[in-house]
């Protein structure tokens, strides 16, 4: 998705799997993807990127992009969970993780983007909702008056997964706040 938001907005760039610390040197952005937040934050630990993460979102010398469990790790606190998840802390706001139910409760719903012309069909499984937000944190999206997609400076949380449609406009975005 991200190659095919490069090639419409027709800019120059790479699209890299990182998977060690060495490889977080050169890259000006990031995307955490969905999954399972606990896993993804073992693994970012046990690989060393979570440190090198986190001192280039401190240092804000990194755009990042977490959809899903992406957005949990961007948080800074998680409601309601004593699980053993390693925040970034790169965003000031609590998720609530699971918030729309399990896997058989996923579903689709356009919604409303603060500065698109028209909706996005957003695809939710499992997905957490942001539940307080800073105020440094712009909202950009509600589902049932549930935030669902916020930013703060260089960093974009979605609770859904905008690369499972055929719509690139949140990666367009992403790419202009690198």
């Amino acid at each position: 998705m991200m190659e095919k938001a490069l090639e419409k907005e027709k800019k120059k760039g790479s699209v890299l799997l990182i998977r060690r610390p060495p490889e977080l040197q050169d890259i000006d952005a990031l995307i955490i993807p969905g999954g399972e937040s606990t896993t993804i934050s073992k693994a970012l630990v046990q690989s060393g990127l979570f440190e090198q993460i986190s001192r280039r979102v401190h240092k804000q010398d990194i755009a990042i992009m977490g959809t899903c469990a992406g957005c949990v790790l961007l948080a800074s606190s998680i409601e309601n969970d004593t699980r053993d998840v390693e925040l970034l802390q790169a965003m000031d706001m609590t998720v609530q993780r699971n918030a729309f139910g399990r896997q058989k409760h996923s579903f689709e719903q356009e919604i409303q983007i603060e500065g698109f012309d028209s909706p996005f069909p957003a695809v939710f499984i499992r997905g957490p909702v942001i539940t307080n937000v800073g105020k440094t944190v712009q909202v950009l999206a509600k589902c049932n008056k549930k935030i669902v997609a916020a930013r703060q400076e260089q960093c974009l949380a979605l609770s859904f997964h905008p690369e499972l449609t055929s719509d690139c406009r949140f990666h367009q975005f992403f790419l202009d706040m690198i």
